[in-house]
């Protein structure tokens, strides 16, 4: 049983269906749960469409309310079919209390006729490292083992949680961008705007990053590509993408534009590791709700939100020894069309730099493994369930 709450988390369970569906052997696997359109086309059963519920910042009571009828349905399905294992594919805030859910359910079912007991794999790590840490205790008492994708977590995890076993591996963006073209910059210069994925980002960056295209297309007459997933309605959005016809749209896969990108305006988040990997200079910002924003701040404990300058820094509260962020940021009232477009234009007129820089991101993205993530995660899943999994941490990254 898996259960993915966002297109990321879509394509990640489905990818990892797909690797695990040759280790069953001779008896082919089931698989079913909650997810998307990618879970399906890997031969998910799907009880539930749980991407369109997706959510970000804090939800409204309504929001809260749907979401926990849909969850008492899965914990119903989960009871009825009693899977041998539950996956959680990112999304923790909400797959975090399935887990919980059904650890308990299965508790309940423990006698000597009905003894329920399934495997509880969480796939992504929460960012717990930065902010609440003290969910790292939910997860040590409900899971049988965390994957992780990011290679910093395995020691964060082992100070403060050492029964939990945790397996780096991998990161499943170095499969995917597998064979991409080498970068070549354009002339006139090609400018990429990345603004998010989601409804809510798109409606509070589309503003800044067209606003900036066009301030940093008059200073350099510089080409401007805005890239938006195929997933998005685009209907909500054209008031704003028609006030700025120079802007071309695109709704191609993101490695397509970033092989040709001179730099990239990217909102924080996934993007700006896909942009670290081609080595494009990047300029990350966020822009949150005013409420959200404010419990951040009291929350959050990283200096950074980007995960290239996550990489090359470190996740303490003090930067590495003698590191520095490989990703300006501007963050909430910094986020001007003004400020990013100064500092692009700079980065515009120095090629020395551009190419400094895309070797500190080429050096960041190089800590996230070797090929085979999807297929790690599988092996793992696999070992677990036949009670072979070594808990010893690994001194290296197996190969896959």
């Amino acid at each position: 049983m898996l259960s993915a709450g966002e297109p990321s988390g879509d394509l990640l369970a489905a990818e990892w269906v797909e690797a695990f569906r040759p280790l069953a052997g001779p008896v082919p696997p089931i698989f079913f749960g909650v997810g998307g359109p990618r879970m399906a086309e890997a031969g998910v059963e799907l009880t539930a469409d749980l991407v369109r519920h997706a959510l970000i910042g804090i939800p409204s009571i309504g929001q809260l309310r749907r979401l926990r009828r849909l969850q008492d349905d899965i914990v119903e399905e989960a009871i009825r079919r009693q899977p041998d294992i539950f996956i959680g594919v990112d999304y923790f805030g909400f797959n975090g209390s399935l887990a919980s859910r059904i650890r308990l359910a299965s508790a309940r079912s423990d006698c000597p006729f009905h003894n329920w007991r399934p495997k509880i794999v969480q796939y992504v790590s929460p960012q717990v490292w930065a902010s609440r840490p003290g969910r790292v205790r939910r997860l040590a008492q409900t899971h049988d083992l965390l994957l992780s994708i990011l290679p910093f977590e395995t020691d964060w995890y082992r100070q403060r949680a050492p029964e939990l076993p945790v397996e780096f591996v991998g990161h499943p963006l170095v499969d995917r961008h597998l064979g991409s073209p080498a970068r070549t910059e354009l002339n006139p210069p090609l400018v990429v705007l990345l603004p998010g994925s989601r409804r809510g980002e798109l409606m509070r960056h589309l503003p800044i990053v067209l606003e900036a295209g066009r301030l940093i297309r008059q200073a350099h007459g510089a080409d401007l590509r805005l890239v938006l997933p195929e997933s998005v309605d685009m209907a909500p959005f054209l008031e704003w993408t028609a006030r700025y016809p120079e802007v071309e749209v695109s709704r191609a896969g993101v490695g397509t534009s970033l092989s040709k990108a001179t730099i990239a305006l990217a909102c924080t988040g996934t993007v700006t590791l896909e942009c670290a990997r081609f080595g494009v200079p990047t300029i990350a910002f966020y822009r949150a709700s005013p409420m959200t924003f404010a419990l951040g701040k009291r929350l959050v404990t990283v200096r950074y939100l980007s995960m290239p300058n996550l990489l090359a820094c470190g996740v303490g509260e003090e930067d590495k020894p003698g590191t520095q962020p490989v990703m300006p940021e501007f963050i909430q009232n910094d986020a001007t069309p003004e400020e990013i477009a100064r500092l692009a234009s700079q980065w515009l007129s120095d090629r020395t730099l551009r190419e400094e820089k895309e070797q500190k991101l080429r050096m960041a993205t190089a800590q996230l493994g070797e090929p085979g993530a999807s297929l790690r995660a599988a092996r793992a899943v696999f070992r677990l369930m036949n009670g072979s999994l070594d808990l010893t941490p690994p001194s290296r990254l197996p190969s896959p």
